[in-house]
């Protein structure tokens, strides 16, 4: 089963906590979503491999740890899961970017893919699927399915807020699949929104309604 990290920590605590205010703008909601994805970034990529090479420093040579693959793929889910991006690009500048663009049917919650487009060769990297809300967990068990139906076998999925519902969703789904968090909320309304959550992320990242 893969495991759920609920990643903790003051920093990202505090900036979610003002994501979460009605009153902050699209401006500053955008600049904490990319602080919170950078900050998440260091327990995401914590387990990712390296071997050693030699490297002389001014004073001697010497073996020292590099990443055993620089090349990974962030996914964000649009489209909320673009305002992700940046900041784990600004840790990672070396990644590649690929996009799945899956629109929800507003009675059915039902998601449908519209877009699809990834780098060459991804299939044989980690891939890092990204979205700031885990609600229904339709979205992300979709995405997944149509990663995996290209070949894709390294995938692990990040989410800003989560509830219980949409995390069993992808470990019935995609048991392989490792979910990273910032918050478990208490669970989904009449209209599948996160509660409490922090609204429409898409809408509140584009400024739109």
């Amino acid at each position: 089963m893969g495991r759920l990290h609920v990643i903790s920590h003051p920093l990202i605590e505090a900036k979610l906590t003002r994501m979460r205010d009605k009153n902050t703008s699209s401006q500053d909601f955008r600049l904490l979503l990319k602080e919170i994805s950078l900050l998440m970034g260091y327990e995401i990529t914590r387990d990712f491999e390296t071997v050693q090479v030699e490297v002389e420093t001014p004073i001697c040579a010497s073996q020292f740890p590099v990443l055993k693959q620089e090349f990974f793929t962030i996914v964000p889910i649009l489209r909320a899961g673009l305002g992700m991006v940046d900041g784990l690009l600004e840790l990672m500048p070396f990644s590649h970017v690929g996009h799945i663009g899956l629109v929800r049917d507003e009675e059915t919650h039902v998601p449908t893919e519209y877009y699809y487009k990834m780098p060459e060769g991804f299939e044989t990297s980690e891939v890092i699927v990204v979205d700031p809300m885990l609600a229904t967990g339709g979205s992300a068990v979709d995405a997944i399915n149509s990663l995996k139906k290209r070949g894709c076998t390294n995938i692990r999925l990040v989410n800003l807020v989560a509830v219980p519902e949409g995390i069993a969703a992808v470990q019935a789904a995609h048991p392989d699949v490792d979910i990273y968090v910032a918050a478990v909320d208490e669970g989904l309304n009449e209209n599948a929104y996160i509660v409490p959550g922090l609204g429409d992320a898409g809408d509140r990242i584009f400024g739109t309604k």
